[in-house]
Protein backbone atom coordinates (compact mmCIF):
# COMPACT_ATOMS: atom_id res chain seq x y z
CA UNK A 1 0.00 0.00 0.00
CA UNK A 2 1.72 3.66 -1.13
CA UNK A 3 1.03 6.90 0.14
CA UNK A 4 1.52 10.16 -1.06
CA UNK A 5 4.92 11.60 0.93
CA UNK A 6 3.60 15.45 0.55
CA UNK A 7 -0.49 13.75 1.98
CA UNK A 8 -1.58 12.67 5.46
CA UNK A 9 -1.16 8.96 5.41
CA UNK A 10 -4.41 8.67 7.68
CA UNK A 11 -5.93 11.07 4.86
CA UNK A 12 -5.08 9.76 2.19
CA UNK A 13 -3.58 6.31 1.32
CA UNK A 14 -3.39 4.30 -1.77
CA UNK A 15 -3.45 1.00 -3.29
CA UNK A 16 -4.43 -1.12 -6.78
CA UNK A 17 -6.91 -3.12 -5.63
CA UNK A 18 -9.50 -2.71 -2.19
CA UNK A 19 -11.02 -5.47 -1.04
CA UNK A 20 -14.46 -4.74 1.44
CA UNK A 21 -15.68 -7.48 3.25
CA UNK A 22 -13.63 -10.48 5.64
CA UNK A 23 -15.67 -12.91 4.90
CA UNK A 24 -14.46 -16.01 3.26
CA UNK A 25 -14.99 -13.99 -0.26
CA UNK A 26 -12.88 -11.17 0.90
CA UNK A 27 -10.42 -13.36 2.81
CA UNK A 28 -9.91 -15.48 -0.43
CA UNK A 29 -9.31 -12.36 -2.63
CA UNK A 30 -7.12 -10.95 -0.92
CA UNK A 31 -4.71 -14.28 -0.31
CA UNK A 32 -5.39 -14.34 -4.39
CA UNK A 33 -3.64 -10.74 -4.78
CA UNK A 34 -0.93 -11.78 -2.35
CA UNK A 35 -0.06 -14.27 -4.43
CA UNK A 36 0.53 -12.83 -7.56
CA UNK A 37 2.26 -9.94 -5.16
CA UNK A 38 -0.55 -6.99 -6.16
CA UNK A 39 -0.72 -4.08 -3.87
CA UNK A 40 -4.35 -4.88 -1.92
CA UNK A 41 -6.22 -3.88 1.20
CA UNK A 42 -8.76 -5.77 2.88
CA UNK A 43 -11.36 -3.68 4.85
CA UNK A 44 -12.96 -6.08 7.73
CA UNK A 45 -15.40 -4.22 10.38
CA UNK A 46 -16.30 -7.37 12.16
CA UNK A 47 -19.84 -7.83 10.51
CA UNK A 48 -20.37 -11.27 9.17
CA UNK A 49 -23.46 -13.15 8.33
CA UNK A 50 -22.66 -16.44 9.38
CA UNK A 51 -21.31 -14.73 12.69
CA UNK A 52 -24.06 -16.82 15.03
CA UNK A 53 -23.35 -19.89 13.30
CA UNK A 54 -20.60 -21.94 16.29
CA UNK A 55 -19.36 -24.20 13.54
CA UNK A 56 -19.54 -24.84 9.29
CA UNK A 57 -20.01 -27.42 7.51
CA UNK A 58 -20.04 -28.42 4.13
CA UNK A 59 -16.66 -27.01 3.66
CA UNK A 60 -14.03 -29.67 2.22
CA UNK A 61 -11.18 -29.75 5.28
CA UNK A 62 -13.12 -27.33 7.35
CA UNK A 63 -16.28 -28.97 8.50
CA UNK A 64 -17.35 -28.36 11.60
CA UNK A 65 -14.55 -25.60 12.01
CA UNK A 66 -15.69 -22.84 13.91
CA UNK A 67 -16.37 -19.78 12.23
CA UNK A 68 -14.23 -17.58 13.59
CA UNK A 69 -11.34 -19.77 13.40
CA UNK A 70 -11.47 -20.19 9.80
CA UNK A 71 -11.59 -16.31 9.89
CA UNK A 72 -8.63 -16.16 12.17
CA UNK A 73 -6.26 -18.90 10.53
CA UNK A 74 -7.11 -17.04 7.02
CA UNK A 75 -5.71 -13.58 8.51
CA UNK A 76 -2.48 -14.92 10.01
CA UNK A 77 -1.77 -16.57 6.31
CA UNK A 78 -2.19 -13.29 4.60
CA UNK A 79 0.45 -11.47 7.03
CA UNK A 80 3.04 -14.03 4.65
CA UNK A 81 2.22 -11.67 1.76
CA UNK A 82 4.04 -8.32 2.25
CA UNK A 83 1.79 -6.60 -0.19
CA UNK A 84 -1.68 -7.20 1.63
CA UNK A 85 -2.90 -5.15 4.26
CA UNK A 86 -5.64 -5.71 6.30
CA UNK A 87 -7.50 -2.65 8.19
CA UNK A 88 -10.13 -3.75 10.83
CA UNK A 89 -11.84 -0.57 9.79
CA UNK A 90 -15.73 0.23 8.34
CA UNK A 91 -15.91 1.60 4.91
CA UNK A 92 -18.89 3.69 4.80
CA UNK A 93 -18.56 5.38 1.28
CA UNK A 94 -17.09 4.25 -2.15
CA UNK A 95 -16.92 6.32 -5.35
CA UNK A 96 -15.59 6.92 -8.10
CA UNK A 97 -13.59 9.86 -9.51
CA UNK A 98 -11.53 10.51 -12.66
CA UNK A 99 -11.07 6.73 -12.80
CA UNK A 100 -9.95 6.20 -9.33
CA UNK A 101 -12.17 4.73 -6.56
CA UNK A 102 -12.39 6.65 -3.05
CA UNK A 103 -12.84 4.62 -0.12
CA UNK A 104 -14.14 6.68 2.87
CA UNK A 105 -13.63 4.56 6.33
CA UNK A 106 -14.97 5.46 9.47
CA UNK A 107 -12.02 6.62 10.91
CA UNK A 108 -11.85 9.51 8.13
CA UNK A 109 -9.39 7.97 6.04
CA UNK A 110 -9.87 7.75 2.17
CA UNK A 111 -8.04 5.45 0.43
CA UNK A 112 -7.83 5.48 -3.56
CA UNK A 113 -7.62 1.91 -5.71
CA UNK A 114 -7.78 0.97 -9.15
CA UNK A 115 -10.14 -1.96 -8.53
CA UNK A 116 -12.24 -2.77 -6.07
CA UNK A 117 -13.28 -6.20 -4.70
CA UNK A 118 -16.66 -6.16 -2.90
CA UNK A 119 -17.52 -9.04 -0.77
CA UNK A 120 -20.08 -7.60 1.87
CA UNK A 121 -22.49 -10.85 1.78
CA UNK A 122 -26.06 -9.69 2.62
CA UNK A 123 -28.44 -9.44 5.35
CA UNK A 124 -31.20 -11.79 6.70
CA UNK A 125 -34.56 -10.27 6.88
CA UNK A 126 -36.01 -12.96 8.83
CA UNK A 127 -39.88 -14.01 9.44
CA UNK A 128 -41.54 -11.79 12.39
CA UNK A 129 -42.26 -14.48 14.44
CA UNK A 130 -40.85 -13.78 18.28
CA UNK A 131 -38.17 -15.83 19.21
CA UNK A 132 -37.05 -16.99 15.96
CA UNK A 133 -33.51 -14.16 15.90
CA UNK A 134 -32.52 -15.75 19.61
CA UNK A 135 -32.47 -18.96 17.71
CA UNK A 136 -31.14 -18.02 14.42
CA UNK A 137 -27.85 -20.36 12.85
CA UNK A 138 -28.12 -22.28 15.88
CA UNK A 139 -31.56 -24.28 15.79
CA UNK A 140 -33.33 -21.97 13.05
CA UNK A 141 -31.38 -22.05 9.79
CA UNK A 142 -32.15 -22.00 6.11
CA UNK A 143 -29.59 -24.21 4.46
CA UNK A 144 -29.82 -28.40 4.48
CA UNK A 145 -26.57 -28.74 3.33
CA UNK A 146 -25.26 -26.65 6.07
CA UNK A 147 -27.70 -27.68 8.89
CA UNK A 148 -29.17 -30.88 7.92
CA UNK A 149 -27.13 -33.18 8.77
CA UNK A 150 -27.01 -32.65 12.34
CA UNK A 151 -31.02 -33.22 13.02
CA UNK A 152 -30.56 -36.62 11.32
CA UNK A 153 -33.36 -38.88 12.79
CA UNK A 154 -35.31 -35.94 14.44
CA UNK A 155 -38.30 -33.91 13.43
CA UNK A 156 -37.58 -31.73 11.83
CA UNK A 157 -39.73 -28.42 11.00
CA UNK A 158 -40.18 -25.55 7.86
CA UNK A 159 -41.74 -22.57 8.36
CA UNK A 160 -43.18 -21.02 5.84
CA UNK A 161 -45.47 -22.52 3.00
CA UNK A 162 -43.47 -21.46 -0.37
CA UNK A 163 -40.39 -23.01 0.43
CA UNK A 164 -42.21 -26.03 1.85
CA UNK A 165 -42.09 -28.45 -1.37
CA UNK A 166 -38.03 -27.86 -1.52
CA UNK A 167 -37.44 -27.98 1.74
CA UNK A 168 -39.36 -31.17 2.44
CA UNK A 169 -37.75 -32.97 -0.43
CA UNK A 170 -34.33 -31.81 0.50
CA UNK A 171 -34.89 -32.84 4.22
CA UNK A 172 -36.34 -36.26 3.15
CA UNK A 173 -33.84 -38.72 3.99
CA UNK A 174 -32.42 -36.48 6.99
CA UNK A 175 -35.17 -36.09 9.58
CA UNK A 176 -37.79 -38.72 10.55
CA UNK A 177 -40.94 -36.40 9.89
CA UNK A 178 -40.86 -33.22 8.31
CA UNK A 179 -43.37 -30.79 9.68
CA UNK A 180 -44.64 -27.80 7.45
CA UNK A 181 -46.06 -24.78 9.16
CA UNK A 182 -47.95 -22.81 6.95
CA UNK A 183 -48.45 -19.61 9.01
CA UNK A 184 -51.72 -19.22 7.65
CA UNK A 185 -50.42 -18.94 4.26
CA UNK A 186 -51.70 -20.72 1.17
CA UNK A 187 -49.14 -24.10 0.51
CA UNK A 188 -48.88 -24.78 -3.32
CA UNK A 189 -51.80 -25.70 -5.06
CA UNK A 190 -49.61 -28.64 -7.10
CA UNK A 191 -48.02 -29.94 -4.43
CA UNK A 192 -49.09 -33.50 -4.24
CA UNK A 193 -46.62 -35.35 -1.92
CA UNK A 194 -47.12 -33.56 1.42
CA UNK A 195 -45.58 -34.09 4.62
CA UNK A 196 -47.71 -33.20 8.21
CA UNK A 197 -48.70 -29.93 7.71
CA UNK A 198 -50.05 -27.60 10.68
CA UNK A 199 -51.88 -24.25 8.92
CA UNK A 200 -52.63 -22.70 11.98
CA UNK A 201 -50.76 -19.07 12.92
CA UNK A 202 -47.02 -19.27 14.36
CA UNK A 203 -47.10 -17.13 17.60
CA UNK A 204 -43.64 -17.95 18.69
CA UNK A 205 -40.41 -20.16 18.81
CA UNK A 206 -38.07 -20.89 21.94
CA UNK A 207 -35.55 -23.18 22.50
CA UNK A 208 -37.17 -26.47 24.62
CA UNK A 209 -35.55 -29.77 25.24
CA UNK A 210 -32.40 -29.51 22.98
CA UNK A 211 -34.66 -28.43 20.44
CA UNK A 212 -37.23 -25.79 19.08
CA UNK A 213 -40.95 -25.35 20.54
CA UNK A 214 -42.75 -23.71 17.98
CA UNK A 215 -46.35 -21.88 19.78
CA UNK A 216 -49.27 -22.35 17.58
CA UNK A 217 -52.41 -19.92 17.81
CA UNK A 218 -55.36 -22.97 18.64
CA UNK A 219 -58.73 -22.60 18.35
CA UNK A 220 -60.86 -20.36 21.09
CA UNK A 221 -57.54 -18.34 22.09
CA UNK A 222 -56.34 -21.38 23.18
CA UNK A 223 -51.90 -22.30 22.21
CA UNK A 224 -50.72 -25.38 20.81
CA UNK A 225 -47.07 -26.68 20.65
CA UNK A 226 -45.21 -28.51 18.56
CA UNK A 227 -41.57 -29.67 19.15
CA UNK A 228 -38.84 -29.94 16.46
CA UNK A 229 -35.23 -30.80 16.60
CA UNK A 230 -34.70 -27.70 14.19
CA UNK A 231 -36.43 -25.04 11.87
CA UNK A 232 -35.75 -24.27 8.67
CA UNK A 233 -36.79 -21.13 6.86
CA UNK A 234 -36.36 -18.44 3.92
CA UNK A 235 -34.62 -15.46 4.72
CA UNK A 236 -35.34 -12.39 2.29
CA UNK A 237 -32.11 -11.04 1.52
CA UNK A 238 -31.25 -7.38 1.70
CA UNK A 239 -27.20 -5.65 0.31
CA UNK A 240 -25.45 -5.46 4.09
CA UNK A 241 -23.53 -2.33 2.71
CA UNK A 242 -24.52 0.60 0.85
CA UNK A 243 -21.66 -0.03 -2.07
CA UNK A 244 -24.20 -1.14 -4.73
CA UNK A 245 -26.49 1.30 -4.48
CA UNK A 246 -23.13 4.45 -4.09
CA UNK A 247 -21.90 2.49 -7.45
CA UNK A 248 -25.12 2.53 -9.14
CA UNK A 249 -24.56 -1.69 -9.77
CA UNK A 250 -26.78 -3.59 -11.77
CA UNK A 251 -29.04 -5.73 -9.48
CA UNK A 252 -30.72 -9.05 -10.06
CA UNK A 253 -34.05 -9.25 -9.59
CA UNK A 254 -33.15 -11.33 -6.12
CA UNK A 255 -31.71 -8.08 -4.95
CA UNK A 256 -28.00 -9.23 -5.22
CA UNK A 257 -25.86 -7.58 -7.57
CA UNK A 258 -25.43 -8.82 -11.34
CA UNK A 259 -22.38 -10.19 -12.11
CA UNK A 260 -20.95 -11.67 -15.46
CA UNK A 261 -19.05 -15.03 -15.61
CA UNK A 262 -15.80 -13.33 -14.42
CA UNK A 263 -17.74 -11.23 -11.74
CA UNK A 264 -17.39 -8.08 -13.71
CA UNK A 265 -19.92 -6.19 -12.50
CA UNK A 266 -21.93 -2.93 -14.34
CA UNK A 267 -19.75 -0.66 -13.59
CA UNK A 268 -16.12 -1.50 -15.03
CA UNK A 269 -13.22 -1.75 -12.21
CA UNK A 270 -15.62 -3.02 -9.23
CA UNK A 271 -15.93 -6.78 -8.91
CA UNK A 272 -18.45 -9.04 -6.51
CA UNK A 273 -17.88 -11.90 -4.69
CA UNK A 274 -19.57 -13.89 -2.18
CA UNK A 275 -23.49 -13.70 -1.11
CA UNK A 276 -24.34 -10.38 -2.31
CA UNK A 277 -23.68 -11.34 -6.29
CA UNK A 278 -24.48 -13.63 -8.01
CA UNK A 279 -25.08 -14.30 -12.20
CA UNK A 280 -28.43 -13.43 -14.11
CA UNK A 281 -29.33 -17.07 -14.44
CA UNK A 282 -29.15 -18.18 -10.76
CA UNK A 283 -32.24 -17.27 -9.01
CA UNK A 284 -30.42 -16.39 -6.08
CA UNK A 285 -27.01 -16.27 -4.59
CA UNK A 286 -25.74 -19.68 -4.31
CA UNK A 287 -24.30 -19.42 -0.46
CA UNK A 288 -21.80 -21.14 1.16
CA UNK A 289 -18.49 -20.63 2.36
CA UNK A 290 -17.04 -22.90 -0.38
CA UNK A 291 -18.75 -20.70 -3.18
CA UNK A 292 -17.71 -17.29 -1.43
CA UNK A 293 -14.02 -18.39 -1.47
CA UNK A 294 -14.63 -19.98 -5.00
CA UNK A 295 -16.14 -16.48 -6.37
CA UNK A 296 -13.51 -14.60 -4.31
CA UNK A 297 -10.61 -16.02 -6.09
CA UNK A 298 -12.37 -15.62 -9.45
CA UNK A 299 -13.24 -11.84 -8.87
CA UNK A 300 -9.23 -10.97 -7.62
CA UNK A 301 -8.39 -12.54 -10.78
CA UNK A 302 -10.85 -10.60 -12.72
CA UNK A 303 -9.38 -7.69 -11.08
CA UNK A 304 -6.06 -7.99 -12.07
CA UNK A 305 -6.48 -8.68 -15.24
CA UNK A 306 -8.59 -5.31 -15.69
CA UNK A 307 -5.12 -3.56 -14.10
CA UNK A 308 -2.95 -5.32 -16.55
CA UNK A 309 -4.93 -4.51 -19.75
CA UNK A 310 -5.01 -0.64 -18.46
Amino acid sequence: MDSDPNTDQRTQLHTEVAVVGGGPAGLQAALSLGRIHRDAVLFDDGTYRNATVSHMHNVVAHDGTPPAEFRTDARRQLTAYDTVTVREERVEAIEEVDGAFHLRAADGTTLTARAVVLATGVRDELPPVPGIEQLWGDLVAHCPFCHGHELSGGRVGILGAAVAPHLSAMLGRIASEVVVLTDGEELPADWQDRPTVRTERVVAVERHDGGVRVVLAGADGEQVHEQVAGLFVRPALHQSAPFAEQLGLELNPSGGVRIDEFARTSREGVFCAGDMAHLAAYPMPMASVVAAAAAGQLAASAAIMSLLSH
